[in-house]
């Protein structure tokens, strides 16, 4: 695989989403759980979607119960607990593992240009406008510093 474009995913329904999709986009891949001392993030992440959206930046917020098991139920509840709680309207994915033999090949992709297996929930991966992946960041890294590599990349 040359890029995230050569990747295709599934949606919260079961529908394919080739990433292609989002070629020419910043993008910014996020493994997600709804009952993680971080859930309280998509908040922040919903704030510079909304900022930078208009100028071709996506979140793509993939819930996992990995590494923590903090991500009960169904995709819809997921889906229902973010724009209840958060109000959000990034993109959301079908839930994936993000290690071992079973990580979904997006994850196996990521941590294959950035290595490592992921130990937290909420880490972040930074997605260029051709589809390299050009930094990963734990759940810690303050979302203004994520933000400063996004406008520059815009």
């Amino acid at each position: 695989m040359n890029s995230i474009y050569d990747i295709t995913v599934k949606d919260r329904k079961g529908n394919a989403v080739p990433l292609k999709g989002y070629a020419n986009e910043v993008v910014l891949i996020v493994n997600t759980a709804t009952k993680s001392p971080h859930t309280p993030q998509y908040e922040e992440l919903e704030a510079i979607y909304e900022k930078h959206h208009p100028q071709g930046f996506a979140v793509l917020d993939f819930p996992s119960n990995q590494p923590t098991k903090s991500c009960p139920g169904t995709d819809e509840m997921i889906h229902q607990f973010c724009k209840e709680t958060y109000n959000t309207e990034f993109p959301r994915f079908k839930k994936v593992k993000v290690n071992g033999a079973d990580a979904d090949k997006l994850y196996k992709y990521l941590t294959e240009k950035f290595p490592g297996e992921i130990t937290e929930d909420f880490t972040k991966f930074l997605v260029n406008k051709i589809g390299k992946v050009v930094a990963r960041y734990d759940a810690s890294t303050p979302i203004s510093e994520i933000d400063a590599k996004i406008k520059e990349m815009l």
